[in-house]
């Protein structure tokens, strides 16, 4: 059985990628990041999401994000935007503020370090470029750049024990259809966590953009609700 880690934040599209690779066969390694962020709910929806598939191993690293800033999802100074108005699909998009530096940079490294020290050729990554707000570090650009720099900065890669893959299987859908791609795999999207920054008494907040995007997605996808 071939071996992939699967980075797993608990989110709609980390959840589906999951279950995707699941799909597919592989033994299951999951690599959840607590960066500190504001929404840290997310990681336990990704611990049951994994218990769920039954992965072999559900590893959480911390990775204090806090004392880097320069986003809302780990600053307090700086707030999530609410109520903003959405941006039609080709349109150019600012960076927003919910935009984390390097973060995903960060953690696919973390991936690569283990998926290295379990021989495991592929890791899998939630990335989209379609209901997304604007992130450099969603493109498929960077997914490739990335892929090239593994096979060039690991030991399994450059002894030509291992090439490394980084699969994002749902890059180019739009939200509504990795919702009905999950419903056709089993998952339970009351599992999963999307909001920027829910209230004081642990609830989506529903008007942040990840909500937006969110309840959107499931409206069409099958008329649930958030």
């Amino acid at each position: 059985m071939n071996r992939c880690v699967v980075l797993l934040s608990g989110g709609i599209d980390s959840a589906t990628t999951l279950a995707t690779a699941h799909k597919e066969g592989f033994e299951l390694y999951a690599l959840t990041i607590d960066y500190r962020q504001r929404h840290r709910l997310e990681i336990e929806c990704a611990k049951a999401i994994a218990q769920k598939y039954a992965v072999k191993k559900h590893l959480i690293l911390s990775v204090d994000m806090r004392g880097i800033g320069g986003s809302a999802l780990t600053s307090t100074d700086i707030d999530v935007p609410k109520d903003t108005i959405p941006i039609p699909l080709g349109a150019p998009h600012p960076i927003p503020v919910t935009y984390v530096p390097a973060r995903n940079t960060i953690f696919l490294s973390l991936a690569l370090s283990w998926a290295e020290a379990l021989e495991a050729d592929t890791i899998f990554m939630g990335a989209n470029v379609v209901d997304y707000s604007g992130y450099p570090d969603c493109r498929p650009e960077f997914i490739h750049a990335f892929e090239d720099m593994a096979n060039l900065a690991t030991k399994v890669s450059v002894e030509g024990r291992l090439r490394f893959k980084i699969r994002t299987p749902l890059i180019f859908m739009t939200k509504v259809d990795i919702i009905r791609k999950g419903l056709s795999l089993g998952l339970d999207y009351s599992m999963t966590w999307s909001c920027y920054d829910p209230t004081p008494e642990g609830k989506p907040c529903l008007r942040c953009d990840s909500c937006a995007i969110r309840e959107k997605g499931l409206k069409e996808a099958s008329g649930l609700g958030l």
